[in-house]
């Protein structure tokens, strides 16, 4: 048995301080990644500052700017099926529902779910060993059975994947994560919340660690009308992504005036090359121009052994995922997409 300390915190400032005091005390939310850690002997702490009962940042609304803030401690259930995240973000929507199971939608908070950890065999054994777990100690993953592996930005120190679906759609959108802590709040873009493994694989995000996330803000521009999210695993339910893709497209008839395209699965973070989303703008929305796109993005991968069939799996859900969304009513359940 493990002792440690469990406090609420009323307000953002006290929880922060308490965390900030003494580098052996976290935050707790839902806690679905944080306890499943714990259990695995993969964090230690002494202390828990539950932050469920700060008041103010469980909201979902609209801004004065036309955009809409998520607070962080909202749960990723009740964002899902919020009216406005429904309608005016439906890719956002579609995404958190395909990931996790309903219980856990229930309990994780949107906060928490852009600090979860990889789920790569060799980080959660700890007989073996792991740069993420103990820098400086190898990848066993590199030369083991990599099936799941990244196939982007990897590094010769780590290849594991980032495992949300959720934020997926939230690189897509290009939304902003607002955060708060000792020297006050601030803001990072969404692309640059989440780090590459490079030499320090062991630092999954750009937060410092007595900094807590208050909310994420979405743009005004939530591509409500084409829009799809694609989630491909080894079964259709309570799976983490193989390759997923979040696509959003912004059409003037036949012409994409905007695209964004989102990879999971494939990388220690949300994976977008802007030089496909630029080849798309003002071209016809095509499979000839999909696919192109789709070359472009999968040009700079690099497969390892069990995990080259990535690669092409990458390219063709991109294409699929590109048509889906011009015709997002046929992912409606019951219906057939029309390719």
């Amino acid at each position: 048995m493990n002792n440690f300390s469990y406090t609420r915190a009323q307000n953002v400032i006290e929880a922060v301080q308490k965390v900030s005091a003494d580098a052996d005390t976290k935050f707790v939310a839902g806690g679905t990644n944080l306890i499943d850690l714990w259990k695995y002997n993969l964090t230690h702490f002494g202390a828990l500052v539950d932050v469920n009962a700060i008041e103010g940042y469980h909201l979902i609304e609209e801004k004065s700017d036309g955009g809409v803030r998520l607070g962080a401690f909202a749960k990723n259930a009740e964002t899902a099926y919020h009216p406005i995240i429904e309608n005016r973000y439906p890719l956002l929507s579609r995404a958190i529902l395909a990931g996790a199971s309903a219980q856990i939608r229930n309990m994780a908070t949107n906060g928490g779910n852009l600090l979860q950890r990889t789920r790569c065999y060799y980080f959660y054994d700890s007989t073996v060993p792991c740069n993420k777990r103990e820098p400086g100690s190898g990848c066993s993953a590199i030369k083991g059975y990599n099936r799941i592996m990244a196939i982007f930005g990897t590094s010769e120190n780590c290849i594991a994947v980032f495992p949300s679906d959720m934020c997926i759609a939230l690189a897509a959108l290009d939304a902003v994560v607002n955060v708060s802590g000792p020297g006050g709040e601030r803001s990072l873009p969404f692309a640059d919340f989440h780090r590459l493994p490079g030499d320090t694989p062991h630092l999954d995000n750009n937060l410092n660690p007595d900094e807590i996330i208050t909310s994420i803000d979405l743009p005004e521009k939530g591509f409500s009308k084409n829009y799809s999210y694609l989630k491909l695993r080894d079964r259709n339910s309570y799976a983490f992504a193989l390759v997923s893709v979040a696509t959003a497209f912004e059409l003037d008839g036949d012409v994409i005036k905007d695209a964004r395209i989102a990879l999971g699965g494939v990388a220690h973070k949300p994976w977008r090359v802007k030089q496909a989303e630029e080849f798309l703008r003002d071209n016809m929305a095509s499979r000839e121009n999909f696919e192109t796109a789709a070359e472009i993005i999968i040009k700079d991968a690099v497969a390892y052994e069990y995990n080259s069939f990535k690669v092409e799996l990458t390219k063709r859900a991109i294409v699929r995922n590109c048509i889906m969304a011009l015709n997002p009513e046929t992912q409606l359940p019951g219906a057939q997409p029309s390719a």
